[in-house]
């Protein structure tokens, strides 16, 4: 069976006025919904060696996720200390770095992630020197760019030849303009191009056709996590050799899935 993993950033989300919390990032979401589906599931990451960390080892590992790769280091777990506001919208009061401050993977985790078929990774994980590594050792890498896509101080243009299944996220009002975009970065190379836009749901181009999918009508509890839930959706539609169109349709219903609960999976 393929196996995936989450490579990067973590943290945890804190609700102090609510007594909540839980672990969290990008890539964790991704691979706590792909193990929940059945994906053998690692993740490579640093936590403190606080409470937080030993606890967010421990609840991944009850997700069946493989943690031995997520280094405990000297320090405070990286945290978002987060609000709601209209009793829905998640909103980031501050965050603290801890030891995502200054991550950048080791030589043994890069060795260790490249034995997967399937690795995530987004803008911020400290990893992106190592995407031609893989990419050029056959790993399928699933990156998530968030609304960066054209910002310059992240030249997007330099990452996409290494990057198999690009997602970003948009809210571009014009369709012929987004299109156009999402041409320019399939030239660079990635296999498929994926923008999802909320409530109007995604578009997926492959280099020869566009393929749109609207969402799964649901009670919106939460906002956060409706992005990480449908690329993995759509991940585990690659992992299982699923059309684009099927692998849209996945994502889809797992994001709906998750806007209706407080955590993001």
């Amino acid at each position: 069976m393929k196996r995936a993993v989450a490579v990067g950033f973590s943290c945890v989300d804190v609700y102090e006025n609510l007594n909540k919390w839980y672990p969290t990032g990008n890539g964790i979401d991704w691979g706590i919904h792909l193990a929940r589906l059945g994906i053998p599931t690692a993740v490579v990451s640093a936590v403190g060696n606080d409470v937080y960390g030993q606890e967010m080892k421990k609840r991944l590992t009850e997700e069946g996720i493989e943690v031995s790769h997520l280094e405990i280091k000297e320090g405070r777990t990286c945290q978002m200390l987060m609000a709601l506001k209209n009793g829905v919208d998640r909103v980031h009061m501050q965050e603290i770095s801890g030891v995502m401050e200054d991550y950048h993977i080791t030589q043994d985790q890069y060795e260790y992630a490249a034995g997967f078929d399937y690795l995530h990774t987004d803008l911020f994980g400290g990893v992106l020197e190592h995407l031609r590594g893989w990419h050029e050792q056959g790993v399928k890498i699933v990156m998530d760019f968030s609304v960066f896509t054209k910002e310059p101080e992240y030249h997007c243009m330099d990452i996409f030849p290494n990057v198999d299944y690009v997602f970003f996220s948009t809210d571009e009002e014009d369709e012929e303009a987004l299109r156009a975009w999402m041409k320019e970065i399939k030239a660079q190379g990635p296999a498929v191009v994926t923008a999802t836009m909320g409530e109007k749901g995604s578009i997926s181009y492959d280099g020869d056709k566009f393929y749109c999918m609207g969402i799964h009508k649901a009670d919106v509890v939460n906002t956060v996590g409706a992005g990480d839930s449908y690329i993995a959706g759509f991940t585990y539609g690659l992992m299982t050799d699923s059309t684009i169109p099927v692998c849209m349709e996945k994502g889809a219903q797992i994001s709906a899935e998750v806007v209706a609960r407080f955590e993001p999976y």
